[in-house]
């Protein structure tokens, strides 16, 4: 096995964002579930969650690359409780993981790892999905403004007087 010192360096960057991106989006979950907008509590839950197996397969090569796995997130978590600022952040975060991956997948291939490569672009598809989820969310709110949290509001009112 060749170790790859520059590809295992962008695994761990791409692990770093990707830690970021779980806790970020978790605590916006919590937030959002806890005003009663169900919709985007669980869209942002599930995408934690995508965002965690992410970590998984960047790690899983970076072990195979008999590399060190350094499992910290590039960046705290930014406090914000404000849902358009939550929208505006995660399709930044997302946007810029997008161009990371497609200079990282460039720069595996110039160093001869294609496995890397094709993980790059894999994971790098399921990214852009998360970014057009969050643009649409986002021309929600900009279209409709607190009509649409409104019926986030009553969807969840709906559901509690059912229990």
């Amino acid at each position: 096995m060749i170790k790859r010192d520059k590809s295992i360096e962008l695994l761990n960057k791409a692990v770093a964002e990707e830690m970021t991106a779980v806790n970020q989006y978790m605590y916006f979950h919590i937030l959002l579930e806890d005003m009663g907008y169900d919709y985007l509590a669980a869209y942002f839950k599930r995408t934690s969650i995508k965002e965690m197996i992410h970590v998984e397969k960047f790690a899983e090569r970076i072990l195979y690359l008999k590399g060190e796995l350094e499992l910290r997130a590039s960046k705290g978590v930014q406090k914000i409780h404000d849902v358009k600022q939550m929208l505006e952040l995660a399709n930044k975060m997302e946007l810029d993981t997008i161009q990371n991956y497609n200079e990282w997948a460039k720069i595996c291939a110039d160093e001869s790892d294609a496995a890397s490569k094709k993980l790059f672009e894999a994971i790098l598809l399921e990214e852009e999905e998360h970014q057009d989820q969050f643009d649409t969310e986002l021309d929600n709110m900009n279209n409709f403004g607190d009509n649409y949290l409104a019926l986030q509001s009553i969807a969840h009112s709906k559901s509690a007087a059912k229990e």
